[in-house]
């Protein structure tokens, strides 16, 4: 079960984007949708039976969307929100809440559609994970979390989100069949593996890592890896607004 709240004063606009859902192409099975009119009743709903995600409107009598959003972040930092809006001016401030989404109204199916694509994909990946036989330990690593994966002599590096790093003994080609790129990954080096979601620029000899790692990208993949890096970089729904 997959459940979205939808959470606006506007009847009338949170019938249209109800009807936007029951015709999502990419909508997951048995999708569930919750209609809430106030912020309070929202917050309220999510308490006793959370949701997966919740589309939220920004300006509410009472309670707003970032005082909304606010309250459900004390007991939630998981769930997914994407805050509709008729103004661009609460956009940085949607960010002190950790949204995922912002969306301008009138909102149009397609834009709806790539937001909620994004997030279903974001949600199904941090869903996954590999299991690594650490030198102490074996420990499972959620694919989102990896930031690179560089092999070091007789050991592998697992470069993680937050500067961890997890040591293994397994060689680099266990890896490689869990680490593709329809999982957002690249082997740009015959030594890296790198997460193409992870990338802050590149020239074509390396790649800087949003974390400032410098990694080398081998000549004869540096097309290939292109390819692959705009290919998931145009993918996104991220520019809605």
């Amino acid at each position: 079960m997959f459940r979205i709240a939808i959470c606006d004063d506007e009847a009338g606009f949170t019938g249209q984007i109800r009807e936007m859902l029951q015709s999502w192409p990419g909508q997951p099975e048995h999708l569930r949708r919750s209609i809430f009119d106030n912020g309070d009743a929202l917050a309220a709903a999510h308490r006793s039976d959370p949701f997966d995600l919740i589309l939220l409107d920004m300006v509410m009598p009472l309670q707003n969307g970032i005082e909304t959003a606010r309250e459900i972040r004390l007991n939630d930092r998981q769930v997914k929100i994407i805050f509709l809006t008729a103004s661009p001016e609460f956009a940085v401030e949607s960010y002190s809440v950790k949204a995922n989404g912002y969306l301008l109204k009138p909102i149009g199916a397609e834009k709806l559609y790539a937001c909620l694509d994004e997030i279903v994909q974001e949600m199904e990946l941090s869903s996954r994970a590999i299991v690594v036989r650490g030198v102490h330990s074996v420990q499972r690593i959620p694919l989102d979390q990896i930031e690179y994966v560089e092999a070091q002599n007789k050991h592998i590096l697992f470069a993680l989100r937050g500067n961890s790093r997890v040591l293994t003994t397994d060689p680099l080609y266990l890896h490689e069949k869990n680490l593709t790129v329809s999982d957002g990954f690249f082997k740009c080096h015959r030594s890296y593996i790198v997460n193409l979601n992870e990338i802050d620029s590149y020239s074509s000899r390396e790649l800087i890592t949003r974390s400032g790692c410098r990694i080398p990208v081998a000549r004869s993949v540096h097309k290939e890896f292109e390819d692959a890096y705009f290919a998931v970089i145009f993918g996104k729904a991220g520019e809605s607004v």
